[in-house]
């Protein structure tokens, strides 16, 4: 069964079994279950149910595998012949979710 859920900003299509990146869910360990309400569109084919936004009752049930941080991204700031120059990195905090159970 395949699934478009709305989680932290961002929309995912998803199947039973897949592991997403997402931003890091606050307040969350490695092994935390987490319940999505968000859920766009679930079913395939003529069985697919379209939500007008969300479908009603339907959820997808989620495992945290862990919560990392991406690598680092760095910022380069320069305006030529001023002597300004800006150095500054960045590391996105990340979840590691593991999709187990689509339910409608």
């Amino acid at each position: 069964m395949k699934a478009i859920i709305s989680t932290q900003g961002k929309q995912f299509t998803v199947r039973e079994g897949d592991i997403l990146f997402v931003d890091r869910y606050v307040g969350s360990n490695a092994g935390d279950i987490i319940e999505i309400k968000d859920v766009l569109l679930a079913g395939e084919g003529d069985s697919a149910s379209m939500g007008t936004p969300l479908v009603a009752g339907a959820s997808v049930r989620a495992k945290i595998l862990e919560n990392k941080r991406a690598k680092k991204v760095m910022i380069f700031k320069k305006k030529r012949r001023k002597g300004y120059q800006r150095k500054r990195g960045h590391r996105q905090e990340l979840s590691v979710i593991k999709i187990e159970a689509i339910t409608i």
